[in-house]
Formats: C-alpha cells, sequence, structure tokens
C-alpha cells in the first residue's frame, strides 16, 4: 500500500504524511499530473501571457503545495549552505543528507506498509519439495544429469561448480586484470578483462540455435513467442529467436562473464535489452531451483548413512537474482517478461500468488497523463508508467508458480530501487537494517544506471559495500548442501555483474572496475562517439571551450569555482551580458554558486530540483524579461522537469552535462527567444583533462584528442550544423 501514500502525498495536507515523503519522492510526484501541472505547460506554450498565469498558479499553489515540507525546501538548501563542503568526503555525506535525508522514515515508513506473502510458505520452500511434482522436467533433469557431455557443457553447471583454489583467489586479490580487444559486428569496440590465466578470446556467435543455448524448459520453446515483437523479416531463418544485439549480448551473458553496456537507449533498445536479461536470469533461476529440488528427490532415496557432501547446491541465503532498476514500471514490466516466458501456451497459464495486488501497487492509472503534456520521446520513454523509485520485492519461482511478495529469505529474485536497498539494508548503528539476504546473489542486473546518477549514486555504492558479505545469522540454512564457495566467502568470485547505462561515466566505470571480481573476467563495450551531440545544435552560435587545468581529480571542483569566479565570470558582469543561463550538473556546485551571488550581490535567480512551482515560474518570469542578469540551472531539474527556458542569449556550461544530448537541448532553447538577435549570443563551455568521455560525447572524438592534446586554456570556436 506504499504506493498509495506515495501518490497522495503531493496533494496532503498532513504534517504526518508530509514528513516521510523523501524529497526525491516529492520532486517525483510533481511529474504525476495535477491541474497545476496542466496550467505550467499552458504556461509554457504561450509565453506572452506568462505573468498572468504565474501569478494564477502562484496563488493556486500556495493552497496545493505539499505542506511545511515544500515550503521549507529553500530553507533546507541554506542550511546545506552553511555547512558547505569543501572536499569530497563532505559532499558525499551531504549528498546523503540531500537525496536520502528521509531514508529512516522511509525505513519505518517501509516496514509498517510493507506487504509480505506468508501463506505460500510451504508450497514455495525448496526444502520440502521433489522434482517429482514435474514429471516432464524431472526426466528432462535425470536425462541431463546421466549425459557427463551436457553436464560439462552447460555455462551454468561449468560457472558454478568450477572450484576454485586458494592461489587463484589470492591472484584476483592482489594482481591487475590483462585485457584483450576484440571487435563484434553489433556491439562493436569490446575490451575483455580477466585476471586469472588469459582465456580464449570470446567470438561473436553469427547465429545461435536455440536448442545449444541450455536453456531450462519452457524457455526454448517460450523465448521466441515473446521475443516476436522485436524480431524483423530480415532475421535469418537459422536465428529466428534473437535481435542482433540480444543474440551477441546473451553469447557474453551466457558465458557469466560480466558485462558492463553503456548503449541502453529508452527508445530504441531498452525493451530488447530487458527481454534478454531477464531470459538470462529466469534461466539462471529455473536450473538452480531444479537442481536442488533433484537432489532432494536423491537424498530422500539414499539409504541412511550415506555421504551427503555430494549435495552441495545453494548458497548461505536463497536470493540468487537481484535486479536493480529505477523505477515501479520496470519492475512490473521484468515480471510481466518473467510470466510470459514461464506460460507454454493459453491452456498452460502459471498461477501467479498476489497478482491484483502487483497490478495495483506497480501499475500506473493511464488517465492520470494529461494529453497536452509536451516533452522530448526519450523523456517519456524513461518517464512512462509508475515512476515511483522506492521499492523492493522478492519473487519466488517454483515450478509452475510464481509467487510474488515472497519475504526476501524465501526469494529467488529481488527486484529493486537503489533506494529501496538503501532503506532495507541501513546504515552503522541503525536497530533495524538487514543485508544478510545479499549474501549469495549470483547475479546482479543494475539496469538504467545513467538515472542512478540523477537520484543517488550513494545507494548503489552502499549496495555494493553489502552485496556478497558472509551473512550474520545462519536463517535456517542446512549447511550440508551449502557450495564450499559460498563457506569460503568466494561467492563476490562467482558473482556475475551486468551493467547497462545510456552512457559512459567514471562513477558508473568505477562500480564496473573495482566492484566486480568475477573469475571468469569482464567485457566492456568502448566504443567511441565520432560526431558528438554538438551536431544536432540547430542555432547558428560559437561555442568558446575554455579548458582549465587542475592538478588531480579531488582538485577539479576548487579549480572549476575559482576559474569561473576569477576567468569568466567577470566577462559577464557587464549589463549588457544580460539573460545568462548558467548550467550547473552538480548540484553542490549549484549551492557553491549560489552563495557566491548572493554574497556579491549579483542580479541573479535561481532553480534547481527542489525549487518549488511558484519559485520556477517566478524565476523563468524575471529571467525572460530581463529583471534578472542570471539564471543558475540544475542539470537534475532538467532532467527530471525538460522546460523550455525562454530568453537565453548567453549560455555557460559550468560542467559539460552528464547526457551529450542536454548540450543539444539547452543550446537549441535560444531559438524560443523571439526578439533575440543571434548574433549576440554566445556559449562558453569549461572542461578539464578528466573531463574526457563527457567532452567526446559532445564535440566528437577527434575534436576531443586536439583538444586534450592542447595544454593550454583553448578557445575553440564551433558552428552547430543542422
Amino acid at each position: 500500500q506504499s504506493e498509495t501514500s506515495d501518490k497522495s502525498s503531493a496533494e496532503s495536507d498532513s504534517e504526518t504524511e508530509v514528513e516521510q515523503v523523501s524529497v526525491y519522492r516529492k520532486l517525483l510526484a510533481t511529474l504525476k499530473t495535477s491541474p497545476e501541472s496542466e496550467s505550467e505547460e499552458e504556461q509554457d506554450e504561450s509565453e506572452s501571457e506568462e505573468a498572468g498565469e504565474s501569478e494564477t498558479e502562484m496563488d493556486s499553489e500556495g493552497s496545493q503545495e505539499t505542506g511545511e515540507a515544500g515550503g521549507s525546501e529553500e530553507d533546507k538548501n541554506d542550511v546545506l549552505d552553511q555547512q558547505e563542503a569543501t572536499d569530497t568526503a563532505e559532499q558525499t555525506l551531504a549528498q546523503e543528507q540531500a537525496d536520502g535525508g528521509d531514508t529512516s522514515c522511509d525505513l519505518s515508513h517501509g516496514v509498517i506498509e510493507e506487504f509480505t506473502d506468508v501463506k505460500h510458505e510451504t508450497e514455495f520452500s525448496l526444502e520440502t519439495n521433489f522434482m517429482e511434482e514435474e514429471s516432464g522436467d524431472c526426466n528432462a533433469d535425470k536425462r541431463e544429469s546421466t549425459s557427463s557431455q551436457a553436464f560439462s557443457e552447460d555455462p551454468f553447471k561449468q560457472h558454478m561448480d568450477k572450484e576454485l583454489e586458494e592461489k587463484e583467489v589470492e591472484k584476483m586479490s592482489t594482481l591487475p586484470k590483462t585485457s584483450s580487444q576484440s571487435k563484434w559486428p553489433r556491439l562493436g569496440q569490446l575490451t575483455f578483462s580477466s585476471t586469472l590465466e588469459k582465456r580464449k578470446t570470446l567470438k561473436a556467435d553469427k547465429e545461435v540455435d536455440v536448442k545449444q543455448l541450455y536453456l531450462h524448459k519452457p524457455l526454448e520453446s517460450t523465448w521466441p513467442k515473446v521475443n516476436k515483437q522485436f524480431l524483423s523479416s530480415a532475421n535469418k531463418p537459422s536465428d529466428p529467436s534473437f535481435t542482433p544485439l540480444q543474440r551477441e549480448l546473451f553469447c557474453i551473458m551466457n558465458t557469466y562473464r560480466d558485462l558492463f553496456y553503456p548503449e541502453r537507449n529508452a527508445l530504441t533498445n531498452g525493451e530488447e535489452i530487458r527481454h534478454a536479461y531477464c531470459l538470462h536470469a529466469l534461466n539462471h533461476v529455473l536450473k538452480a531451483n531444479a537442481q536442488v529440488l533433484s537432489n532432494n528427490a536423491k537424498r530422500r532415496d539414499q539409504k541412511p548413512g550415506t555421504d551427503n557432501d555430494d549435495y552441495r547446491d545453494q548458497g548461505l541465503t536463497r536470493p540468487k537474482v537481484l535486479m536493480i532498476v529505477p523505477f515501479r514500471e520496470c519492475a512490473l514490466r521484468i515480471v510481466h517478461i518473467f510470466i510470459s516466458l514461464l506460460e507454454v501456451n493459453d491452456k498452460r497459464k502459471i498461477d501467479v500468488s498476489n497478482k491484483k495486488r502487483f497490478k495495483g501497487e506497480f501499475g500506473s492509472d493511464p488517465e492520470e497523463k494529461p494529453p497536452n503534456l509536451k516533452r522530448p520521446e526519450d523523456y517519456e520513454a524513461v518517464f512512462a508508467g509508475n515512476i515511483d523509485d522506492h521499492f523492493r520485492i522478492g519473487v519466488a519461482i517454483l515450478q509452475k508458480s510464481m509467487r510474488l511478495y515472497a519475504p526476501f529469505y524465501s526469494s529467488d529474485i529481488i527486484i529493486a530501487s537503489p533506494l529501496g536497498m538503501r532503506t532495507i539494508i541501513g546504515a552503522e548503528g541503525e536497530k533495524k537494517r538487514d543485508f544478510d539476504f545479499l549474501s549469495s546473489i549470483e547475479i546482479l542486473i543494475i539496469d538504467q544506471a545513467d538515472i542512478y546518477l540523477m537520484q543517488n549514486w550513494e545507494h548503489v555504492l552502499h549496495l555494493m559495500k553489502h552485496i556478497n558479505l558472509l551473512p550474520r545469522d545462519s536463517h535456517g540454512v542446512d549447511f550440508s548442501r551449502v557450495r564450499m564457495l559460498n563457506l569460503n566467502n568466494w561467492s563476490k568470485y562467482y558473482r556475475q555483474t551486468l551493467l547497462f547505462s545510456a552512457l559512459q561515466d567514471p562513477q558508473i566505470n568505477s562500480v564496473f572496475n573495482k566492484h566486480c571480481f568475477n573469475y571468469v573476467g569482464q567485457v566492456a563495450v568502448r566504443n567511441v562517439p565520432l560526431s558528438g551531440s554538438i551536431s544536432h545544435v540547430v542555432v547558428q552560435l560559437p561555442h568558446v571551450f575554455r579548458r582549465l587545468e587542475a592538478e588531480n581529480v579531488t582538485s577539479v571542483i576548487d579549480t572549476r569555482f575559482q576559474f569561473f569566479i576569477d576567468k569568466v565570470l567577470p566577462e559577464y558582469r557587464d549589463a549588457i551580458m544580460s539573460h545568462t543561463l548558467i548550467y550547473v550538473p552538480s548540484y553542490f556546485d549549484y549551492v557553491r554558486l549560489r552563495n557566491y551571488f548572493k554574497k556579491e550581490e549579483l542580479n541573479f535567480t535561481h532553480i534547481c530540483e527542489y525549487t518549488k512551482k511558484a519559485g520556477v515560474c517566478r524565476a523563468r518570469r524575471f529571467f525572460l524579461k530581463g529583471e534578472k542578469q542570471f539564471l543558475l540551472f540544475t542539470e537534475r531539474f532538467h532532467f527530471y522537469k525538460r522546460y523550455t527556458i525562454k530568453g537565453i542569449r548567453n549560455l555557460i556550461f559550468y560542467e559539460l552535462p552528464t547526457y551529450s544530448h542536454f548540450y543539444s537541448e539547452i543550446c537549441n532553447m535560444m531559438k524560443a527567444t523571439d526578439n533575440g538577435v543571434d548574433a549576440t549570443w554566445t556559449c562558453t563551455v569549461l572542461y578539464s583533462k578528466y573531463d574526457a568521455q563527457k567532452l567526446a560525447a559532445v564535440v566528437g572524438i577527434d575534436r576531443t584528442a586536439q583538444m586534450l592534446q592542447s595544454k593550454k586554456n583553448v578557445h575553440l570556436f564551433v558552428t552547430g550544423e543542422n
């Protein structure tokens, strides 16, 4: 029922409820429609009447805004101002407070509201069920176990049955990885890396026979039907079930290597990628559970006194797959894919417990969204459906049944958001915290990783620090059935991590490089952008890229600030340089700049992700009319709202945008200025050598190489081409 309270919190006047709503859920709640958002859009479309509409909207919002909590956002920001961090560690802590400050409330809130299915415990227990209940699969499993060839070639068996030696584990802990390059037809440039002996380079399969993939029943027959929507008539008859992208991705997934794919696009390939990793996750769970159930039957039939050491087939806790996704809508789609993959035909439906509740809490009302909202297509794709970002749900799968809302220790798959994980993992010193259920995760899937940069990346790092640790309690496990790899605390060396993102980013790269220890190795897709998003700028204006020199990564923040106030800002202080928008990706840089502008008594206004609607309307109006010379504007606000800011004549990118297409979007906002003379428009970008990836995504790889070779501040004039 937590979703219900989430939705109502946007309009509620109850103080107690408002207190429990996190800053980000309030932010997301404003994306869900209300009369206010409709009038906001109308105002957006007809700026000439903006003054009147804004005043009306501000009046109406005064009575409907989210109570005292909403009204105190700017005060909260001012508290942050006074405690402003000077080094990275303090900034990180502050971000935890800014973005996840309500986690303790959320945790207690979650515990009170959270529903867990306890009725079906026996029915879905791995300990008390036997393979005989599914005679078809039982025979298949027996046939497979009698064939030593099948046993040795099944990637699941190969990966999980491999016994590492102490010296190999030591190697992985101490030695650097060796890497090799390869080019695949669809994925492009791949980097294979591993610490252990150099393995044979994986080659892309030109075609895949489903029967050779060792898919567990019924996936072999259901996958082609479920995936049909993505297949074109151009697909080869010999490969009727995978798109070229899926084939190459699944080829890597099925070898149990870690995978980083930074070209996921919600508009184009997002759903086909989701289907591919759901197939892999479900295949893994079905095989693992079939092995346990088969061994249950063998143990039951064996003679008393027989050595039981042959049946080590499970981890210290039951959850095997953890899927991290940003919104409830993503969890809904994943569960629907699982159900489709398990249903052989219309006559053989699977039993899904708590399905109605799940649809109610994770679905969305199609009438919620008014038709007149105009947003870019990629925005619509990312924010489709229920966009609540605080959830977690356990899923148990046993033969022909699925149990939603299973207790975590009785689940095979956990689907959660980073915030949902953060509030159950808790922090040091909290009484109610639990992360033992993460001890034996064998597949970790992090989808849409770029969105967590816009939510709170600290939650992802917090999760990575608590995964595959030895549990503090035994949770009733039968130690005679636990694999030696888990008892040795080597789970992390067997865990496969699949990381999907829309972009390359140092923070995402860091998780893949520093928190993934898979003994089979890693595969990262490393294609370089050739043109860059600057080619999509349709307004004619000079783009001046100004290089700042920083001694190291940690000093960049201070160096950039000093460079800006010493070299850049003085050029814009003159009244002739009015209508200057300063685009700031980091919230903490924004706070720092706002403090400085206040101290210097500059004529400015500001919009960030925490600004109330009335404040946004006011700031936009002041900026358009030229009553305020500067507008400080955060990237997160643009990510969550995508408003068109009218009246821009001068642009300053304080730092390159996280999403490269935001660069062209912001530049193209200038065409919304009716009375602007394009000859007076300017665009200035600050960058350092540590921004290579972001720079390449904006200007292309060739220009980036030239710009980074030069040691001086570079003024590069580029004219966007349509």
